[in-house]
């Protein structure tokens, strides 16, 4: 079962920082050098300059994490509550396909365990550098800053129905409009019978980690380095029911930039043609409409940096993957990013597994614009264009106890970091 708990957060002081507007930052791993220098101008108190240290004069980008914090701590700019609470997060946002939708998430503390049936479980294989750079973080710091993204299994809604009737829709602990017009309102919750109901249902129910498996397993490790029992076995979630209205998952398209050789280029295009069926498009029409109704043959996008033509590729044979995949149970044989990197990353252009985790001749591309921007300058050789999975995929294949290939899955909108800290110590 997962150990699911209220917790003392660490937070800002909206009364000396001056709004949650001025404070918060998209995901460490999303955010590129400009963004980074206009959150930090925004506020001297911007969560970047913690999540996403760069030190003075070439120091210790980790110890200059821990220096900032003690010293908003000192300032009262981010203090600790007395009582252990949770709290309520609304999302309203915009998806990338136009939609209007509403999502909601709990933060609470979970102790850390071994990946496993019931309790806790991934679902996307991970990259390795990422690990040892949260690690150093959470040493330095002794918190966790930003979220993990988990979801859990609640089809009466008893957990979210638990702390709304604790919410005032019109008067939120805080709020603030995010660089994509997100609105994230904050509550609260520190009603006792909300809690233990909360805790109640979530103790049933094992969570998949959507999004921050890197920060998970960084929390693994940071927890058996210390040693004992306290604060640092636990680590903060955003918890969100996989009933939700508002979750929606997101592709992320995959770019190749070593299919400049001729030989190279006409081995792909040989086997293009041959295992998938073929169709010109328009650029429009790149990224494929979502699966609703799966399973159905693997069916991309395509278009590369020499002919700049667009293609839909709709692959001939399901007996192609099963070939390929046939050590994997069947809903991975039916996964789009998993089939389309067995078959053409690794069976075709001979790419390893190291390749795919260090990025050696790979990239991703979170929106349809830029996946093809960076094809059409010539940045990367080519681009494959794919459908988003559907929440019920994602489920069985962890269910089946094996893990997505990385970045397969897009959970937007992101939740911010600075909402809230767990204190670690």
């Amino acid at each position: 079962m997962a150990d699911v708990q209220a917790f003392r957060a660490l937070h800002y002081d909206l009364g000396v920082v001056g709004s949650l507007q001025s404070v918060i930052a998209p995901p460490y791993d999303v955010i590129d050098p400009q963004q980074r220098a206009a959150l930090a101008a925004r506020s001297a108190h911007n969560v970047v300059n913690i999540d996403l240290p760069e030190a003075p004069l070439g120091g210790d980008a980790y110890e200059e994490a821990a220096r900032l914090l003690d010293l908003w701590k000192r300032q009262g700019a981010v203090v600790r509550d007395d009582q252990p609470a949770l709290w309520a997060l609304q999302q309203d946002y915009v998806g990338p396909d136009g939609r209007p939708l509403t999502r909601r998430g709990i933060f609470a503390r979970v102790r850390v365990e071994e990946y496993g049936p019931g309790k806790i479980r991934p679902h996307e294989r991970t990259h390795p550098g990422p690990k040892e750079d949260r690690l150093r973080l959470t040493r330095a710091t002794q918190a966790n800053l930003s979220p993990i993204f988990s979801l859990y299994d609640d089809p009466q809604s008893a957990a979210w129905s638990a702390v709304a009737a604790e919410i005032d829709p019109d008067n939120p602990w805080g709020q603030a409009t995010d660089a994509d017009g997100t609105l994230n309102k904050l509550w609260r919750i520190s009603d006792g019978a909300a809690i233990a109901r909360v805790k109640m249902t979530l103790g049933d129910t094992e969570l998949l980690i959507a999004d921050g498996h890197h920060r998970y397993e960084t929390a693994r490790v940071y927890a058996e380095e210390i040693g004992g029992e306290g604060d640092h076995r636990y680590v903060l979630m955003c918890l969100v029911a996989l009933q939700d209205p508002g979750l929606t998952i997101f592709p992320t398209h995959r770019l190749l930039n070593k299919v400049k050789e001729p030989e190279v280029q006409q081995k792909l295009g040989q086997y293009l043609r041959e295992a998938f069926a073929v169709t010109p498009i328009e650029k429009a029409q790149l990224r494929p409409p979502d699966d609703t109704h799966p399973p159905t043959p693997l069916t991309m996008g395509y278009i590369d940096a020499f002919h700049q033509q667009p293609y839909r590729l709709v692959l001939k044979d399901q007996a192609l993957a099963d070939a390929a995949l046939a050590d994997y149970p069947e809903p991975y044989r039916h996964l789009d990013t998993a089939v389309l990197e067995a078959l053409v990353f690794k069976g075709v252009l001979g790419m390893t597994e190291d390749d795919i985790a260090h990025l050696d001749g790979l990239g991703y591309s979170r929106t349809d614009d830029e996946a093809l921007e960076l094809v059409e300058s010539k940045a990367f050789d080519c681009a494959f264009f794919l459908r988003g999975s559907p929440v019920r995929q994602v489920q069985e294949i962890a269910a089946a106890g094996v893990n997505m290939p990385p970045k397969s899955t897009f959970f937007y909108p992101k939740v911010p970091t600075g909402l809230m800290l767990n204190p670690l110590s």
